[in-house]
């Protein structure tokens, strides 16, 4: 599917069914968000059916289609009985969805996060992540088996005879995806640096029962500080990984942080990236009182998560962002020119998920993208 289409999956345009604003309200805002688990469409149903997997029920097909950078292959169509399946692939948000959060965008906007405690969350977010892994260590996230599927380069480095490559992954977080991609790697020669933020989500790497491995190091660090990672020089890495990370940050340090994974990156090295989308049900169901800024907030645990549009993602990664996140030229303050990604793949993963019990309907947005420091 090219980036052109991947998100006009309806052929003709459906309203709800069985929900108001009014509901939404109500029944959305008891919902628990899973972040990153949800992009896996399920296929469950009728066994022996003579259907395709994807429009099956039985439970072997239960996993996310292997096509990369297609995301899913269960279109909605107007035949189609919305409430079959708990979810569908590439559907975009119905009127009533889009009324609905446009009214939860003003309440957010009319009770803003408090100058103090705009302070108490931008002055030391390391303290409020660490107080995440603190209380949920390794339990939180699901292994992220599914990312060889959508970033086929990652099936290409942990291959037997890929040779030396280094892969750094940013934002690691407890390991859920370094210690799968090191469990299925037969490249003896790969080496995996794991990142984060928070010391305590390191702690918990390090003591993880598979941390032995001599392939892997775990180590403290800030992508939008004045450092490269521990042990990693200028043009080092083969593959930066940034899966739900880039959104924790103030877009005051987006322009440090793309430079410094341009500066570890090999020329022609690549970034898989997977963040949130604006309009994501995450965004939406925010209360009164976690609004910092257009499109980021705190989330009840402190930390910070913002939302994007996919042509600010393409500005942010093409160099076209200033340290204030406004455009300006593409020059850095000292004069010089910004680092410029190319932007190779850059889509919306939409998924319309269903509660079907109370004929619901729910609409997540994540953005995917590869994005290539030049060849010199």
């Amino acid at each position: 599917m090219s980036s052109s289409n991947a998100t006009t999956a309806l052929e003709a345009p459906l309203t709800s069914t069985a929900a108001t604003t009014e509901q939404l309200t109500a029944e959305i805002s008891t919902l628990e968000i899973q972040g990153d688990d949800t992009s896996k469409p399920e296929a469950a149903g009728a066994a022996g059916a003579r259907v395709p997997p994807h429009r099956s029920h039985d439970p072997q097909f239960n996993q996310k289609r292997s096509d990369p950078f297609q995301f899913g292959s269960r279109f909605l169509s107007q035949d189609d009985d919305e409430f079959e399946f708990n979810a569908w692939d590439h559907v975009e948000p119905d009127d009533v969805f889009k009324e609905y959060a446009e009214k939860q965008y003003a309440l957010q906007r009319g009770a803003p996060v408090s100058d103090f405690d705009k302070q108490r969350f931008n002055g030391d977010p390391a303290k409020w992540w660490n107080l995440f892994y603190k209380n949920n260590t390794a339990n939180f996230f699901k292994d992220r088996k599914w990312l060889q599927q959508e970033f086929p380069v990652l099936d290409r480095v942990t291959s037997a005879g890929a040779g030396p490559v280094t892969l750094l992954e940013i934002g690691a977080g407890a390991g859920n995806t370094a210690f799968p991609i090191l469990a299925a790697n037969k490249n003896p020669e790969l080496k995996v640096h794991a990142c984060d933020f928070s010391k305590k989500a390191v702690e918990v790497m390090r003591g993880h029962e598979a941390y032995g491995n001599p392939q892997m190091v775990a180590d403290v660090w800030d992508v939008a500080g004045d450092d490269l990672p521990p042990g990693l020089g200028e043009g080092s890495v083969d593959v930066a990984l940034m899966v739900f990370i880039f959104s924790a940050l103030s877009p005051r340090q987006w322009s440090r942080a793309v430079e410094n994974v341009y500066r570890v990156l090999k020329p022609g090295g690549e970034v898989c990236f997977r963040d949130y989308g604006r309009g994501d049900l995450a965004q939406v169901r925010f209360k009164k009182g976690r609004y910092l800024e257009e499109n980021f907030y705190i989330r009840g645990d402190g930390t910070r998560v913002y939302f994007f549009e996919i042509e600010e993602l393409a500005s942010i990664w093409r160099g076209e962002l200033g340290r204030d996140g406004e455009e300006d030229g593409g020059e850095k303050e000292d004069g010089e020119e910004r680092p410029k990604f190319e932007i190779e793949a850059l889509d919306a993963d939409r998924r319309m998920l269903v509660n079907r019990a109370k004929k619901l309907k729910m609409y997540r947005c994540w953005l995917q993208g590869r994005f290539r420091k030049p060849k010199e």
